[in-house]
């Protein structure tokens, strides 16, 4: 009686504090996805100047060149902007939201590289490895060298075989078939990246010559489907099931896959392209892509298949800033994430011949394992740390990791390959370094 006596007295203080139970009822907890914020100064940005990138990004909004965005920007491992900006759906008016799901693109091109050093740290490949080593359908490709009177290919051996690391980075000779050559012709005619599966893909790769000798140009390239290929045959696991295991699932990547499930569809972002008259509409899928993400690819390409939240790929990124681990988890170690994010073209190469949009070869400028690589900023005229490696995504989607200062950055939109998407991408760069005012920090 006692007790239940002291039970109704202590409620009954609590019922005569004004507005407590209110107070208490309309505190929302903390999203599980949210990730806490530290001051920019703590880590020498200025909170003043990041407004170049707010006024970068809203201006895109505003001109409608955007339908939203997210951006994310850490150092040292602390989140200091995550907002987001614009629309969603424009048709729906339904807002921009930081656990809106994107289409990655060739933002996936990265998370394969990883894939594929998790296998290079088990001993299962090495970079001079011939890529017939792994795939014995390779072994008797040709090269293209130009065509004859009556208009026939010409075909040649190839002077080395091809190997892994001219495959990772773009260098072996096989293309998307963007270009206006025969081989380029014999890309768009058996469409690869739209077969069935992978082996399929494989077949029909069998019967296309490289586009130049090994190691002799750069071109943007299935190379990351192809080793999507691989890593199902040296995991004897699919990708999926293989990135899940060993970088998602470890990583808290919540969202990360090759499709968008049913309980999740109303997340997932509207993709936008430009119309002739400039304005945003609805766009079909980039070629090779699922159109609808809806159930798990029969062929999952490791070029450009993945979909996550700007959370998931923070969480990717941030992982290689710090030289392979992530709240204790471990991917890679630091010296494979060094191997993978270093420039792999040789000098004669990095001449602004090769190139795709505005990512030029250039001296300062090269290509690692799956991923862009800036090993010389001055040369290469930006304004990013020694070091810094990136790519970016057919409907906008970008990234960075800048070692050197320990920057990460993540942008994600939803608009397909608009010659304003590279522009915007740079000057990213341009407004965060404006505000990088103590690097010492």
């Amino acid at each position: 009686m006692i007790r239940n006596a002291r039970l109704l007295l202590a409620a009954a203080n609590l019922i005569a504090v004004p507005g407590l139970f209110t107070c208490v009822a309309q505190t929302p907890s903390r999203p599980t996805s949210e990730m806490p914020l530290a001051k920019p100064e703590s880590v020498g940005f200025s909170t003043e100047r990041l407004e170049n990138l707010h006024a970068l990004i809203q201006g895109e909004i505003d001109k409608k060149q955007l339908a939203g965005a997210i951006t994310l920007l850490a150092r040292h491992g602390k989140i200091v902007e995550y907002r987001t900006y614009g629309m969603r759906d424009l048709a729906t008016s339904a807002p921009m939201t930081k656990d809106t799901i994107f289409r990655d693109y060739s933002m996936t091109k990265p998370v394969t590289g990883v894939a594929m050093m998790i296998l290079y740290e088990q001993g299962k490949w090495l970079p001079t490895d011939p890529i017939a080593k792994y795939i014995p359908e390779f072994a008797h490709l040709k090269v293209f060298a130009g065509t004859d009177a009556d208009g026939k290919m010409i075909l040649v051996d190839p002077d080395h075989a091809p190997t892994m690391r001219e495959l990772m980075s773009h260098s072996a000779g096989f293309s998307y078939g963007n270009g206006t050559s025969p081989v380029d012709a014999m890309y768009k005619d058996l469409k690869p990246t739209q077969s069935a599966n992978l082996q399929e893909m494989i077949d029909k790769l069998t019967q296309i010559p490289l586009n130049y000798q090994p190691g002799k140009g750069w071109t943007y390239s299935v190379s990351m489907d192809i080793e999507g290929y691989i890593v199902e045959k040296l995991s004897g696991q699919t990708l999926p099931d293989f990135m899940r295991d060993h970088i998602f699932a470890p990583l808290g990547m919540k969202d990360a896959g090759f499709f968008v499930p049913a309980e999740k569809r109303s997340r997932f972002a509207t993709n936008y392209r430009d119309n002739p008259q400039g304005e945003l509409v609805p766009s079909a899928t980039a070629a090779g892509a699922p159109t609808d993400y809806a159930t798990q690819p029969p062929m999952p390409s490791g070029g450009g298949g993945l979909v996550s939240t700007i959370r998931d790929y923070y969480r990717f990124a941030q992982m290689l800033g710090n030289g392979g681990q992530l709240d204790g988890k471990r991917i890679l170690a630091p010296a494979t994430v060094k191997l993978m994010t270093s420039n792999h073209l040789p000098t004669e190469i990095l001449t602004g011949q090769f190139g795709i949009g505005q990512h030029i070869m250039r001296p300062g400028f090269g290509y690692g394992f799956n991923c862009a690589v800036v090993f010389d900023p001055p040369e290469a005229n930006l304004p990013d740390g020694k070091g810094t490696f990136f790519w970016d995504g057919a409907a906008g989607t970008w990234f960075w990791v800048d070692p050197t200062n320990d920057i990460v950055f993540i942008g994600m939109i939803q608009r397909m390959t608009s010659p304003d998407n590279h522009p915007l991408l740079y000057r990213s760069h341009a407004t965060v370094y404006s505000a990088l005012v103590d690097p010492s920090k």
